[in-house]
């Protein structure tokens, strides 16, 4: 099990990244006066960064936040952004589980790619413990569901492996990463302890899933 951004940090350092979701929405602004842009943090780490998102408020505020190299594109017609193939990493987090078309979207990423392009997807987990532990207690039939209002799926070691099988990606290493600890700050205790109980009988009921892929020989 690892933390998300550290792993982030260290399969970034030193390369040319493409950031999908840059502009992390509705949560642009919180993100950028709190210091928790994910994007903010993969520039510190890798050679170049470039952002593309489909939301272009965010993305103005990324530039009047002094950020650059930003793209407008569609995440579900990747193939139309005008971006070269020359990518070392092309980081998804946390964007798989808002998507209306997960696999147009993964074949559109798959035009960006090269041989040696790794991409990486990150999201929540449908298994995650300490979710369940909090649905399990509530009531309301159901409707108290602890999930973001924009997700419309949860992928699983299974689900995201067959997915990402079924658009000709190669799966490398596949990880469960822990609540992260800039969440904490903000995360009521009992969550915090429903986390921790959970992970320590198994990492499969962590927080998230991280799926390292590639192209298949085939698709080379």
């Amino acid at each position: 099990m690892v933390q998300r951004l550290d792993f982030l940090d260290e399969i970034c350092r030193g390369k040319r990244v493409l950031h999908l979701g840059c502009a992390d929405s509705p949560y642009t602004d919180e993100a950028i006066k709190s210091g928790t842009l994910l994007h903010a943090r993969l520039l510190r780490s890798a050679s170049s960064v470039t952002g593309l998102d489909g939301d272009l408020e965010g993305l103005e505020k990324l530039k009047r936040a002094g950020y650059t190299d930003l793209v407008v594109g569609d995440l579900e017609r990747l193939e139309e952004s005008g971006l070269a193939r020359d990518f070392d990493v092309i980081v998804a987090g946390e964007i798989i589980e808002h998507l209306n078309n997960p696999g147009i979207f993964l074949r559109g990423v798959r035009s960006l790619m090269n041989p040696s392009t790794k991409l990486v997807v990150t999201t929540i987990n449908a298994y995650c413990g300490m979710r369940t532990i909090y649905y399990s207690l509530t009531r309301g039939k159901g409707t108290h569901e602890p999930v973001h209002p924009d997700h419309v799926a949860y992928y699983s070691y299974s689900t995201l492996s067959l997915l990402l099988k079924r658009h000709d990606l190669a799966v490398d290493d596949f990880l469960f990463y822990d609540m992260g600890i800039d969440h904490r700050k903000t995360t009521p205790w009992y969550l915090k302890v429903f986390n921790d109980v959970s992970v320590m009988f198994s990492r499969q009921l962590a927080d998230g899933v991280i799926a390292v892929c590639r192209l298949k020989p085939e698709e080379v």
